[in-house]
């Protein structure tokens, strides 16, 4: 009796902890999904507030390195994109849940420059969240020019 009874407590404890780790990942996937929102809206004010106030950033644009950034960089750096490309949208494809902290995202960026020339860049990014906020943005494309 006490085996099963003891047995029945790692079952629940293991079921309490597999849905903390759900809710956790559903937390962090409604924040990707409202990240995207506004990358689409351009509401690059309301975008950057998802980042800690600096957030660790690896990104070909920015070197091949991790950089930090504060909020007003990300801000100024998807303002001046955007003027080039006014049309810019991100379609994602799929995002994977890894861990607690962690969110990876495939997705499809698009924009038409003025003299209408079009791109198509397949991305990924591993963000890293914690206490609600993303603190890491780690971002892959091929940034060879053809």
């Amino acid at each position: 009796m006490k085996t099963i009874a003891l047995l029945l407590l790692g079952i629940l404890l293991t079921s309490c902890g597999e849905k903390s780790k759900a809710n956790e990942n559903s937390k962090n996937e409604k924040l990707v999904k409202t990240y995207f929102e506004h990358f689409n809206n351009h509401d690059w004010i309301k975008m950057a507030e998802m980042y800690t106030e600096t957030a660790d950033f690896k990104d070909p644009s920015l070197g091949s390195g991790v950089v930090k950034q504060a909020q007003m960089q990300t801000i100024a750096k998807y303002t001046a994109l955007n003027k080039i490309f006014p049309d810019l949208k991100d379609e994602v494809k799929t995002v994977y849940p890894s861990g607690e902290n962690h969110i990876i995202v495939e997705f499809i960026s698009t924009g038409t420059a003025p003299d209408n020339t079009k791109f198509e860049l397949p991305i990924c990014t591993i963000f890293t969240i914690e206490n609600g906020k993303i603190t890491k943005d780690f971002t892959y494309y091929d940034n060879f020019e053809e």
